[in-house]
């Protein structure tokens, strides 16, 4: 028996996983191994709290291995490189393949590309398979063949398809080989804060595990699934499935997912394609990257090249610590920085302040967002902060701004997920709760909250911020006239 390698990405599972089934089908002994290397993400190298969840994502993969009688054999490759480092592992343990799951971010399909040629030029088999994805960028066009640009028309072409079934993967007859090489342990790679900032993420998450994954999908389908559509907008309840950092990390395949909700007994059809559409919508920021590489840096729309930011490093360190006056941003911001995540909705609304209010760039809302949520991906990421500024695929007008205040009392009527955030504010009654300044100063002193001093005014007044986001509208379309 010859030896395969298995090279672990963002595909930290043994279920659903094409190249592993390759790898045993070959019948050969089976060495699974990870590669740390975040310079070669280009500009994109993981946050800390991706690193958080990764850690843990490591660790439970080695314990699954270990159950079936292998190991994950961890190599930093940070002063080194991928290459190098597979190419070292598979002359230790006298390996002929190489077997690995596509990724789709700009910088690691170039990189991709390029070992691949080289390990084929080695005399290595080396072969990579789709186990991220529903369909692949290159399989999904419009019907004049072009990328899609707008997400209903490609949600609908979607339900058209068939999704393939996940892969089975039998590892009850696998092994590994006879001596095995040299390996860290997750421990061992620099992936947790030492600041241990992320105190509050382990409480929330329970844990970064295949095992909660199911607990969590099964609970999710269970108890949630008819309340979804109606509840899936209201940031105080748990729900929505908060399946996305499990995704991002490839602790469950989106085939999974889907056939997961495909299947679910006596439940409406307003749940399963609910949440269905939002793993294609997922594949839309995938697809929308692929075919528009540039977006992680530059707008999709080019004439937002010319739009008129205006940067203010107060506005953003308000955002950031949410410290702007307007509570259901406010509670977003200290959301995630407490947990690592934030609701769908709420990132909506704090994204729109910072763009359009504050006329910050929405780049600096990417950024955080990028080194703060345990969830971030690059394909949405980019696809969300795009839509928001107005200036990405099927995004929201720049004129469509979201007022906060409304929008808080819409979605948080009675103020409970702004109190389980901002305990200051936790004695104000509903009707203020979302315009604290509004309440009689007397009576907000009364109750704690003294405006400037333990909870500061709002960092721009909803009108002018709405009017300044208009007449910076109003200046585009003059200058892409000229």
């Amino acid at each position: 028996m010859g030896n395969t390698l298995v090279w672990f990405r963002k595909d930290l599972r043994l279920d659903d996983h094409p190249a592993l089934a390759e790898a045993i089908s070959a019948g050969e002994h089976i060495i699974p191994c990870y590669l740390w290397a975040p310079q070669e993400e280009g500009n994109w190298a993981p946050g800390e709290a991706s690193n958080w969840w990764l850690h843990h994502a490591l660790s439970d993969l080695h314990d699954q291995l270990r159950e079936v009688g292998l190991k994950l054999i961890t190599r930093d490759a940070r002063q080194s490189s991928s290459l190098h480092e597979l190419v070292q592992l598979a002359e230790e343990t006298h390996s002929d393949t190489i077997l690995w799951s596509r990724r789709y971010e700009p910088a690691i399909i170039k990189r991709d590309a390029d070992i691949k040629a080289k390990l084929r030029g080695m005399g290595f088999r080396a072969d990579s398979f789709n186990s991220g994805m529903l369909f692949e960028p290159h399989e999904i066009a419009s019907k004049s063949g072009k990328p899609f640009q707008v997400f209903t028309p490609m949600w609908k072409h979607y339900q058209t398809l068939t999704v393939k079934k996940p892969v089975r993967v039998d590892l009850s007859n696998t092994s590994g080989p006879k001596k095995w090489p040299k390996s860290l342990k997750a421990s061992d790679l620099p992936l947790l804060s030492s600041l241990s900032w992320d105190k509050g993420f382990q409480p929330f998450w329970s844990s970064p595990s295949r095992s909660q994954l199911k607990k969590q999908l099964q609970g999710f389908i269970k108890s949630e699934a008819e309340s979804y559509p109606n509840q899936r907008n209201l940031p105080a309840l748990d729900g929505t499935s908060r399946l996305s950092p499990y995704l991002h990390f490839g602790q469950i395949g989106p085939r999974e997912a889907w056939s997961s909700f495909a299947t679910a007994k006596n439940y409406s059809e307003s749940f399963k394609t609910g949440v269905m559409r939002q793993l294609v919508w997922r594949e839309f920021g995938h697809h929308l990257l692929s075919h528009f590489p540039h977006t992680t840096e530059t707008p999709l729309r080019k004439n937002y090249l010319l739009f008129p930011w205006d940067h203010n490093e107060t506005f953003i360190r308000s955002w950031q610590q949410g410290e702007t006056g307007y509570p259901i941003v406010d509670a977003g911001m200290r959301q995630l920085w407490q947990t690592g995540w934030m609701h769908n909705r709420v990132r909506m609304i704090v994204g729109s302040l910072l763009v359009k209010h504050l006329l910050q760039h929405w780049s600096e809302g990417a950024r955080w967002f990028w080194d703060t949520l345990v969830d971030a991906d690059l394909a949405n990421n980019t696809m969300g902060w795009q839509w928001i500024g107005g200036c990405g695929a099927d995004a929201a007008p720049y004129f469509r701004i979201f007022n906060p205040i409304t929008q808080g009392e819409k979605f948080d009527p009675d103020g409970t997920y702004v109190k389980r955030y901002l305990p200051e504010l936790k004695k104000l009654p509903a009707k203020y709760i979302h315009r604290p300044w509004e309440m009689p100063g007397l009576e907000l002193s009364g109750l704690g909250v003294t405006l400037g001093k333990n909870y500061p005014a709002p960092v721009i007044d909803h009108a002018q911020g709405r009017q300044r986001a208009l007449d910076a509208f109003g200046k585009l379309k003059e200058l892409t006239q000229r």
